[in-house]
């Protein structure tokens, strides 16, 4: 794996610990884990097997998107991989590739893999932790907004479930057509938008987070932290919709189920003072309402709104069977 040094690694792999410079003085740090059948199987029902790249891609991605939602750019990771002894040689190589070439792709151009630990274990895991930096900059919040902001995304939603129902329920994967095989692909390997976190600090965000649990389970997260409602816009909802059809018409699945309540695209919710330009990447969806402004009688709790009515999408919740 060669991950290279970016600047922040003052010492990389090779000793006990790595050195990691923290110039702002600040560092954010995240981490996440994926398990073999629970985030991610080797060989899925419709026959599409699961490379170490596409695991490496993935957890590259996931973590560095929570250093994107606080507005900051990451800078370095460590990753711990625990593996059955069956695992071939060439798997773990692959997933050090996958794991890199997210870096690269993803343009996280200043992180690197500053060194990690292998372990032994019943089934695959893979823990990845990342630091970043927010350049002198104030991190951006869930708490932040306000009623009268604008809500927009970055990204996109619903294409990583779209693309796990493909993997769960579709036609073998050989018989997927391409606008199919790329939903598959947000699932595998999912696009966080790693510019959008910074330019929506530096543009005056007043709130922001990751989508990772679905647009309804996370905005209300959002809605809680700032005690207000995220209320959405349907005709956003709608086009955001559009993409997921190739596979919606073939499992005869409402898409909107996906773009309300699918987790695992990695995009940006993020809100902002209706007077300011959204930055590049950004489209509006919504707005901020006060508590009760918005929702009907006896429904006065924060929370997401559709055109004023609650959202009955909950999302992904990882401890649900």
């Amino acid at each position: 794996m060669d991950a290279g040094h970016g600047e922040a690694t003052v010492l990389g792999p090779g000793d006990d610990a790595a050195i990691v410079a923290a110039p702002d003085g600040r560092s954010i740090i995240s981490i996440d884990t994926q398990v073999q059948d629970q985030d991610f199987r080797l060989l899925w029902p419709n026959g599409y097997a699961t490379t170490g790249a596409d695991v490496g891609w993935k957890a590259a991605a996931q973590n560095l998107s929570d250093i994107n939602a606080m507005g900051g750019t990451a800078v370095s990771l460590v990753v711990s991989l625990t593996l059955p002894p069956a695992v071939a040689v060439s798997w773990v190589e692959d997933f050090a590739d996958g794991l890199v070439q997210a870096i690269k792709e993803l343009g996280a151009t200043r992180c690197s893999v500053a060194g990690g630990d292998l372990g032994r274990g019943r089934e695959i895991s893979v823990t990845v932790a990342v630091l970043g930096t927010l350049d002198g900059g104030t991190p951006v919040l869930r708490s932040g907004t306000r009623p009268g902001d604008v809500v927009a995304l970055a990204g996109t939603v619903g294409r990583a479930a779209a693309g796990l129902a493909l993997l769960e329920s579709g036609p073998q994967v050989a018989d997927l057509s391409p606008e199919q095989l790329d939903l598959i692909g947000n699932q595998s390997r999912p696009l966080p938008p790693l510019a959008a976190g910074p330019l929506a600090r530096e543009a005056g965000a007043t709130a922001m987070m990751d989508i990772s649990d679905g647009l309804v389970r996370d905005g209300a997260r959002l809605a809680a932290a700032s005690a207000a409602v995220v209320d959405l816009d349907p005709e956003s909802l709608w086009q955001l919709a559009g993409p997921l059809r190739p596979a919606s018409d073939l499992l005869q699945v409402d898409p909107m189920a996906w773009v309300l309540g699918g987790g695992e695209d990695h995009g940006l919710l993020a809100t902002f003072p209706a007077d300011i330009q959204l930055p590049p990447g950004f489209t509006a969806i919504g707005s901020v309402q006060a508590v009760g402004a918005r929702l009907p009688e006896g429904h006065n709790s924060t929370g997401v709104t559709i055109a004023g009515q609650p959202a009955d999408s909950v999302g992904w919740d990882h401890f649900a069977h």
